[in-house]
């Protein structure tokens, strides 16, 4: 697989060169650099990449006093989420103690 110097994206073949796409970029097919090329078949599997478990509370904790009147604690975990039909996000806390769930105002 060929990248274009000028754009980026990748490039075809067409005869002895490698054509872009995008921009009509051209270059030289280079024998001995596709003979170094990595084919499909001498690739290594190394399975599917870790993914956090979205089925898990959050772990990172802060300190930010509960609101819940019979609350003392400061600590609360929380998470970013981003905000429906908005640009950005909210966060949602946790306390540690109780359990009683806020959002960042």
């Amino acid at each position: 697989m060929q990248f274009c110097d000028e754009c980026g994206s990748m490039m075809h073949t067409e005869g002895d060169t490698w054509v872009c796409r995008s921009c009509e970029n051209e270059e030289r097919r280079d024998s001995k650099a596709e003979a170094a090329m990595t084919l499909q078949d001498g690739q290594q599997d190394d399975g599917a990449p870790a993914v956090a478990d979205a089925t898990q509370g959050p772990t990172e904790t802060m300190q930010e006093p509960c609101p819940a009147e019979d609350c003392d604690s400061d600590r609360a975990h929380y998470q970013m989420m981003p905000k429906p039909g908005g640009s950005y996000e909210v966060r949602l806390f946790t306390c540690v103690e109780c359990g009683h769930k806020w959002r960042d105002s």
